[in-house]
């Protein structure tokens, strides 16, 4: 088959921009891979992405690592991302997809307005989040930015925000692609593209990296915070678009 170089193009940027922002490519990969594949394939293509991506962000971010939270979070996400990866075939995506749009949106708005506003980094919050962000992980390729929110709230330095995340992000996509290949959403197209988005997981992250190091701390729960809000509004768009288009 005939490999899309641009969509390539496109994956790497994602990469660089996941990484500024802490919490991954799958937030914009997902809506850009929806425009060249069909769900069921960008979401096979997403977890292959991510376990390439995550291993070098978990190389070169290692040292930042909170296990604590990598626990609390990381556990509940791989129990739901497994449940929200089964449901992937019989629930229609659209609504869930517009709701955390808007949950996004709402969210992030909430917390650029209130500077001071700090979730309490408890094992409540943290379970709570892992949960949502496993089963939306499952159920819609990307939970990342919700999880990122999660982190963004809990004021963590940006090392140990990427690091953590990057872990857990890693158990969850090893999780998935089990689930995933057996619904049948990995076959040989999504095969074919693996090289390919190995070398850009690893060379998004190191360009993402280079540039984080430019941003100052209090810059950059802010910029997540920005970048969660453009993504939400992404959503809601593509989903409004794709539903007059039906």
């Amino acid at each position: 088959m005939k490999i899309n170089y641009f969509f390539l193009l496109l994956a790497l940027l994602a990469e660089i921009i996941g990484t500024i922002g802490g919490f991954g490519s799958s937030v914009f990969f997902v809506p850009l891979g929806s425009f060249y594949f069909n769900f069921y394939s960008v979401l096979g293509l997403t977890a292959i992405f991510h376990l390439s991506s995550n291993l070098s962000k978990i190389f070169l971010f290692k040292k930042g690592l909170d296990k604590k939270l990598l626990l609390q979070i990381g556990l509940p996400s791989v129990l739901f991302v497994i449940i929200g990866g089964f449901l992937s075939k019989i629930i229609q995506s659209n609504l869930l997809e517009i709701t955390l749009g808007l949950f996004l949106v709402i969210l992030s708005i909430l917390f650029l307005y209130k500077k001071n506003l700090i979730i309490k980094p408890n094992r409540n919050n943290a379970v709570t989040g892992g949960v949502l962000s496993g089963f939306s992980a499952g159920l819609l390729g990307t939970g990342g930015a919700i999880r990122g929110l999660t982190m963004a709230a809990f004021n963590l330095e940006k090392s140990v925000f990427i690091a953590t995340s990057a872990f857990i992000d890693f158990s969850i996509d090893f999780t998935r692609t089990f689930v995933y290949y057996k619904n049948g959403y990995i076959g040989k197209t999504e095969l074919t593209y693996l090289p390919f988005l190995i070398v850009i997981g690893f060379i998004g992250t190191y360009i993402g990296k280079k540039i984080l190091h430019y941003i100052p701390q209090e810059k950059f729960k802010q910029l997540s915070l920005i970048l969660i809000l453009l993504i939400g509004i992404v959503t809601i768009i593509k989903v409004s678009i794709n539903y007059y288009n039906v």
